[in-house]
């Protein structure tokens, strides 16, 4: 029984990557996803790098030396305007500081100097544009007071006012309850999360049209005349199903933590939830393979109800971001509970004693499921 339940499970693989483009929709595009979100959310493994070009006097030195101190970016020198604005528009760079040659001079002779800023349309690029804002501020603050001033000497009059120690205040902050989102959770976590649930569901309902194929084919027909219990032969699409949720799954996982540091918690945890939700793919696909008769209608009803389950449940846009109506709705998918689970082991360090009740529900959800699906593929291939 063994057996037959295997080989029909690695068939089902090796039909899965046979086909050169599932190669790029199961393995490469899910990458690049979490590559680009995780980008455009920011990240605390990801430090915006800021190119720097222009003058390079005392006064220039000083704006470059305080823009390295930043624990907000990195600095990069650049040769010239030209490489820094081409840099920027590459991607390379986030943003980029131009020092006009006339810096120094305009300083000392108290007269307004503009740099130019450029920088790309993203959120770490505002962030950017603040920390470089106040990194010229605080250069040139003595120079302004200078400029204030007027009577004298500009070096005398800078070092004076570097020497004055204006009164401070001290600012405190105190968080009350637990935060949302803890601070060491990045743009990667939160995309690599929802894009596992996403293109596993994915793959698993478009995978429906396997089983299709294999009843107009008449393999099917071959199996059941084969020495092989009708048990070993659904059991055999059923693992067949779970296996290329799990190995897509796995991929994503690696991949993401390999390429991106993204970190999935606890990873017993993490594997649990993954096994339940591919169980659930894996029964939601043999139910669609059971009722549909054409490949056709397996892959567009598998895009509608995958993409669509997957906004739903929180996998294209935050549950946190969710009113409480559009929450208890967001949770009659399978998704919103897999999210949960893992947001209790990434943002509060949870373990599977503390996911159990979102792997009930996602056992719940898959038993069902399977046992619907095993019922109805049964009749469909002995048709």
């Amino acid at each position: 029984m063994i057996a037959p339940m295997l080989t029909i499970a690695w068939l089902n693989l090796v039909r899965l990557f046979r086909d050169r483009t599932n190669i790029f929709f199961v393995i490469i595009f899910p990458i690049v996803l979490i590559l680009v979100l995780g980008l455009s959310f920011g990240s605390g493994g990801w430090e915006p790098r800021l190119g720097v070009t222009g003058a390079s006097g005392p006064q220039a030195a000083k704006l470059v030396a305080a823009l390295e101190r930043s624990a907000d970016l990195r600095v990069v020198r650049l040769d010239d305007d030209a490489e820094a604005r081409a840099r920027v528009e590459q991607g390379t760079l986030t943003a980029a500081l131009i020092i006009p040659p006339g810096y120094d001079r305009a300083l000392t002779g108290f007269v307004p100097v503009q740099l130019p800023y450029i920088s790309r349309n993203e959120p770490n690029a505002l962030q950017l544009g603040a920390a470089v804002r106040a990194a010229i501020s605080e250069t040139t603050m003595p120079a302004r007071a200078a400029a204030y001033v007027g009577n004298g000497s500009f070096g005398d009059l800078v070092a004076k006012a570097e020497s004055v120690t204006a009164p401070g205040i001290t600012i405190e902050t105190t968080t009350t309850g637990t935060a949302s989102i803890a601070a060491d959770v990045t743009g990667f976590d939160v995309s690599a999360t929802s894009q596992l649930l996403l293109f596993v569901f994915l793959t698993s309902l478009t995978g429906a049209a396997t089983l299709i194929e294999t009843r107009r084919l008449g393999l099917s027909r071959r199996m059941y005349a084969a020495p092989v219990s009708s048990g070993s032969i659904l059991l055999g699409e059923a693992a067949g199903r779970l296996a290329v949720a799990l190995v897509q799954g796995l991929i994503i996982m690696l991949g993401s933590g390999l390429l991106f540091g993204v970190r999935w918690g606890d990873p017993l945890g993490a594997a649990a939830l993954l096994l339940a939700f591919a169980l659930v793919g894996g029964g939601a696909a043999m139910l669609l393979g059971a009722v549909l008769r054409t490949e056709q209608q397996a892959v567009s009803l598998g895009l509608l109800l995958s993409l669509g389950l997957a906004a739903i449940g929180g996998a294209m846009l935050p549950l946190d971001l969710f009113s409480g109506t559009m929450r208890q709705i967001a949770h009659l998918t399978p998704h919103a509970w897999a999210l949960d689970g893992f947001a209790e082991l990434l943002r509060r360090d949870g373990t599977v004693a503390d996911i159990l009740p979102q792997l009930g529900v996602l056992a719940a959800i898959a038993a069902a499921l399977l046992a619907l699906g095993s019922w109805r593929l049964r009749a469909a291939l002995t048709r």
